[in-house]
């Protein structure tokens, strides 16, 4: 049995112009000590999946699908049986840590609230284990600082606050959503390093939610390409990395800046994510899509194995050997536009 298993998560909201699918279909499974990074453009769906899997959608959303933890649809639970779980064995990290902390209270009293619910540990002895946590996510004077308030660190020293307070209970399964955004390229490699460190101690199950490739290559195992709430390519970091199968994820890795690139143009993908209350009926990605065929605004492709072993996975009408040629012909063209 795997650790966490997802089937066919989708997410609805009900608004004034319809019923608007953010999420459709999406499949994954993930076991101990494992990472997986899902990856897209802001209104992809990356956010709101996870938000699904926790309980935590909008009045105005619903999830369907499964979310198994060791066999427990998370989906279905009652709300009472769920926060058992939500927050013990299944943890996120949130976007902003300032706007998910409480500016009323103190660290040391939102941290150790969080052992007395799930733990039934004493204020005394949940301080102490909260100071241990602090420690663990090297924050200087941890003693001193936990009795700080959350205006009082830098966004830096925040998400280390955010991270511990995901591990104090220990989970199985950690969500972390873009925990690296609005810091600086030094603090966001110390958050890094400190998740494998934690990874690599605890044993802990990472869901990687950001749209920096960089920090999906140093960190997953696996990679989810989303756009408009569909999964374009699915598989192994390497392969997906280094031969891309689907024109969206080509063009993402084509659109990142290299050192090593010289006088390489970076291709930049044009136009703008879709209106997800008027997606096509084919591919989303058609009306962006330098290589579109004529039925793919009509034809949703089937999410199927680009590879012989079934590693990978890709949602496109267009064979692989034609997406390389094709990526090639573009690069060449805007080369010589340069």
């Amino acid at each position: 049995m795997h650790l966490l298993e997802v089937k066919q998560l989708g997410v609805q909201f009900q608004t004034p112009d319809g019923v608007v699918s953010a999420v459709n279909g999406i499949n994954f499974t993930l076991n101990r000590g494992e990472t997986l990074g899902i990856v897209g453009e802001s209104g992809s769906g990356k956010s709101q999946s996870m938000l699904a899997m926790m309980g935590l959608l909008a009045v105005n959303g619903r999830a369907t699908g499964q979310v198994l933890y060791q066999g427990q649809d998370l989906i279905s639970l009652p709300t009472a049986d769920l926060n058992r779980i939500r927050g013990n064995r299944v943890a996120m990290i949130f976007q902003d840590p300032m706007t998910s902390l409480n500016p009323y209270l103190t660290v040391e009293r939102q941290m150790t609230e969080v052992l007395e619910f799930h733990k039934g540990m004493s204020r005394k002895d949940a301080r102490i284990k909260a100071i241990q946590a602090l420690d663990a996510v090297k924050m200087p004077e941890a003693a001193r600082r936990i009795m700080m308030y959350p205006h009082e660190f830098s966004g830096g020293m925040r998400q280390r606050v955010m991270i511990a307070m995901s591990l104090l209970c220990e989970p199985d399964v950690l969500i972390a959503d873009e925990p690296t955004t609005a810091l600086d390229v030094t603090v966001q490699a110390q958050i890094l390093i400190l998740m494998r460190e934690l990874q690599r101690d605890f044993g802990t199950a990472i869901v990687m939610i950001t749209h920096d490739l960089g920090v999906v290559a140093g960190l997953c195992d696996e990679v989810m390409v989303l756009y408009g709430g569909q999964v374009m390519e699915q598989g192994g970091a390497e392969a997906i990395f280094y031969e891309p199968s689907h024109p969206y994820t080509a063009g993402l890795l084509a659109a990142v800046p290299r050192l090593e690139g010289g006088d390489a143009p970076m291709l930049a993908i044009p136009g703008a994510p879709p209106n997800m209350t008027k997606l096509p009926a084919g591919c989303p990605f058609t009306e962006r899509c330098a290589m579109a065929l004529p039925h793919c605004a009509t034809q949703r492709p089937v999410l199927a194995s680009a590879s012989h072993d079934g590693q990978v996975l890709r949602a496109c009408h267009l064979s692989i050997d034609a997406v390389a040629r094709n990526l090639q012909i573009l690069k060449a063209e805007q080369g010589a536009a340069a």
